[in-house]
């Protein structure tokens, strides 16, 4: 992957981004991911490369687009892996808050892990705490670690947890052990992604989510110089068969970040609604400015690009 591909793949995170905003604070979580979806598979056609959607929206029979399997790009050539999540917080945006995404990553034949769609045990951290980190010590380990790396106090240290039922004794242990604690509806990618940027006041993600998404913070963390740790968690005993049909031979394997994202990476991504790392789409009359971020691992390059979009010169795909 000598190209810088991501470049090219930005247009296809701002046309996504650009839909799914057209529904911020409507209400309707389904008809802000369909919008990305339909606006990002139609922007691939303008891609230059021969990819094979590694993460995506699903089955084939679950997902009409983007499904598992799907090669999308204009050309035979380089063929590549893409992990795609058209609306990283479709929560989000039905609700009009913060940190949604349009994401894209691109790996070489081969480059990610096949994630099954089920749960992902998550840790993740910035540059200056990596290689510390054990996801099978407990938070309040962790937590000493990553304040020792940091050269501060447990109690300096802000934890992004899912605000959901099951992380109940997550949360009752970090406020035990000092730390602060940012609880989230929705959009941990963006919050794995939050913990290397300096001044996000976000220093470790911590919890249980997606296992796709995993995949994708791995690989932003990995073009950030960042550190990652995943469990899968299965939810049924088919989810586990699912698993490993699609190559996973051990269910209780501790991830690393290489393990997730095995190969050089690039990495894009554009706001939906504003956040930590990226401001949201903003509309004017007749167009809109988008706000992306492109990355690459190899060179440890991170680009961030605003592009002012008037509609009337767009192409249809976009």
């Amino acid at each position: 992957m000598e190209r810088n591909l991501a470049l090219e793949v930005v247009r296809v995170t701002e046309a996504a981004a650009l839909a799914a905003a057209r529904l911020m604070g409507r209400g309707d979580n389904v008809a802000a991911d369909h919008a990305a979806v339909e606006a990002m598979r139609s922007a691939f056609n303008a891609v230059q490369f021969k990819g094979r959607v590694v993460i995506g929206e699903g089955e084939r029979d679950e997902a009409p687009m983007l499904f598992i399997g799907e090669e999308v790009g204009a050309s035979d050539t380089p063929r590549v892996d893409i992990a795609v999540d058209p609306l990283e917080g479709t929560t989000i945006v039905a609700t009009g808050g913060n940190n949604a995404l349009a994401v894209v990553a691109i790996a070489e034949e081969g480059g990610f892990l096949h994630a099954p769609d089920t749960y992902m045990q998550k840790l993740a951290v910035g540059p200056r705490a990596k290689g510390v980190i054990d996801i099978l010590a407990s938070p309040t380990e962790n937590l000493r670690r990553i304040a020792k790396a940091l050269k501060v106090y447990v109690e300096d240290l802000c934890v992004v947890i899912l605000d959901r039922p099951r992380h109940e004794d997550l949360i009752r242990e970090c406020r035990s052990a000092g730390a602060r604690i940012k609880l989230i509806g929705d959009g941990d990618v963006a919050a794995a992604i939050a913990t290397a940027k300096e001044g996000t006041d976000v220093n470790v993600l911590m919890g249980t989510g997606g296992a796709p998404e995993g995949v994708l913070a791995a690989a932003a963390l990995k073009c950030l110089g960042g550190d990652f740790q995943g469990i899968l968690k299965f939810r049924n005993n088919e989810e586990a068969e699912r698993a490993k049909k699609m190559g996973v031979a051990d269910l209780n394997k501790v991830y690393q970040l290489e393990d997730l994202a095995r190969s050089d990476v690039m990495f894009a991504a554009t706001g939906v609604t504003f956040g930590n790392f990226l401001k949201g789409v903003q509309f004017f009359s007749g167009g809109a400015n988008t706000y992306s971020v492109v990355m690459r691992s190899k060179s440890r390059t991170i680009r961030f690009i605003e592009t002012t979009h008037y509609f009337e010169f767009k192409p249809k795909y976009e």
